[in-house]
């Protein structure tokens, strides 16, 4: 296997523009950001003001073409940006990941009609979009148990759908399920669902080890009405919307969200082992501390390019895309728990306190290894596509 030939990346905005708008989001982070975290960390949830800041800031609607009222940043630039989002809370940074990537999912088979009613909102933040496919008693990609029978001009929908993250607060529900009867890919539809629909029961499930405030949601489904006109695409697209729309750049994202996680991490080890001093010296000046932090760097440095360069692909429209954005997203979670646990050693006991700031980094990075699918899965991605490559060579 050979690395990808990608065409140039799509210019969007600027040099000097980007590097502005780096140089903000960097000093929010920095400031206002934190001044959120602790109010997340303290009260246990996300506030609506810092929704409605984010939307103000144009910080929602950074990945979105000009055209559709976003920034207009290229995919690469838009991980660029993504990285310095995810040194800041946990939640601050899935507030702005989601709601920089569901506009994808719906876009690729809106219709004019449905690009009015559902994309351009939610670009715009006036729409909150729950990406929902994952179920307690199914796997990944085509098991999907929740089903749809069609009466005229109406889907009813039955089923259960948990760990959705922001499927307590939103307006509406991105939902995988199949036409019943169906098996496979084919008879897959990505529906619409209202918040508000007949027959739903959403059992809030927000009392997480880390990411604390995001709200998560456990639906079960029993005959909900959902209008055919809420369909995106065709029967048979379900998946296609799912996974290709909204899953391969949200795994790049997330990649890029573990590589800003572990940055954070170590300017924090880096950080204490300067002012830590024991025996008359900092502990920088300890060989095996040394090694930690160089083993680090390099370590977020090797994800970071491997992450980049999934994005330019998945940009170009490369074949392999999908294949990288699994190994990217592995490659850099592997990377943020070595990261982590060593910054945390670094600290000591103190490390271990409620009252550090790697202690909260630590427990966000633990929720990385399952966002848009485990390692597991992902290897079995990159199987799966490798062993395809093999085949049609021979």
């Amino acid at each position: 296997m050979t690395i990808t030939e990608v065409a140039p990346a799509a210019p969007g905005i600027a040099p000097a523009e980007f590097e502005q708008l780096r140089a903000e989001v960097a000093a929010y982070v920095a400031g206002p950001a934190e001044e959120w975290a602790h109010r997340i960390e303290s009260t246990g949830t996300v506030p609506e003001e810092l929704w409605t800041e984010l939307r103000e800031r144009g910080y929602l609607s950074l990945a979105a073409p000009c055209e559709y009222g976003g920034r207009g940043l290229s995919f690469p630039q838009w991980m660029d940006v993504m990285e310095l989002f995810s040194r800041s809370h946990g939640s601050l940074r899935m507030v702005v990941h989601v709601v920089n990537g569901t506009w994808r999912a719906m876009d690729q088979f809106a219709t004019p009609e449905q690009r009015e009613r559902f994309v351009l909102p939610a670009i715009a933040g006036r729409l909150k979009v729950a990406f929902t496919l994952t179920e307690p008693d199914a796997g990944s990609g085509a098991d999907i148990r929740s089903s749809v029978v069609r009466e005229g001009d109406t889907y009813y929908l039955t089923g259960t759908k948990h760990l959705i993250t922001f499927g307590v607060r939103c307006d509406y529900w991105l939902l995988a399920a199949r036409v019943d009867g169906s098996t496979g890919h084919e008879g897959t539809v990505a529906l619409m669902v209202p918040r508000d629909a007949a027959g739903v029961t959403v059992e809030d499930t927000s009392q997480t080890m880390g990411v604390t405030g995001t709200d998560h949601a456990r639906l079960t489904f029993d005959r909900t009405p959902v209008p055919v006109a809420n369909r995106l695409g065709a029967e048979g697209d379900g998946l296609a919307v799912a996974l290709g729309g909204f899953l391969t750049p949200s795994r790049i994202s997330v990649a890029m969200s573990c590589v800003g996680l572990a940055r954070r991490a170590q300017e924090l080890a880096l950080e204490y082992a300067r002012n830590r001093v024991t025996f008359g010296r900092p502990l920088t000046s300890r060989q095996a501390l040394q090694f930690m932090l160089a083993e680090n760097e390099a370590d977020i440095e090797a994800a970071k390019q491997l992450t980049l360069h999934a994005a330019r692909c998945w940009e170009a429209g490369a074949d392999d895309a999908a294949m990288l954005s699994s190994m990217a997203k592995l490659t850099a979670v592997d990377m943020l728990g070595r990261v982590t646990d060593k910054a945390l050693q670094i600290h000591g006991g103190s490390g271990y306190w409620k009252s550090s700031a790697i202690e909260r980094v630590y427990r966000d990075a633990r929720a990385q290894r399952f966002e848009e699918g485990t390692n597991e899965i992902q290897k079995a991605v990159v199987f799966r596509e490798l062993l395809n490559r093999t085949e049609a060579a021979r």
